[in-house]
């Protein structure tokens, strides 16, 4: 995998894609579909860390005094 730094949230998710349609495919040697798999892992966290870290930025709204605060969304 590339360095995380330099990878993309896009490149992340298609990396991922990737890897998923190997695993899927049924004939991968069981060393090579653990290799995936782990890289799989490390791919997912990556896209969750990103996700999250832009929900949060996203859930910060700024008031009059041009400071943020959080902004909760209601879910209906």
């Amino acid at each position: 995998m590339a360095n995380q730094e330099e990878l993309t949230f896009e490149q992340a998710m298609k990396n991922l894609e990737d890897i998923v349609d190997k695993l899927e495919e049924g004939d991968v040697p069981l060393e090579k579909a653990i290799e995936y798999y782990k890289e799989g892992m490390k791919l997912s966290k990556f896209c969750n860390d990103k996700l999250k870290s832009v929900e949060d930025e996203i859930t910060e709204i700024m008031n009059e005094n041009g400071e943020t605060e959080s902004y909760i969304v209601e879910e209906e």
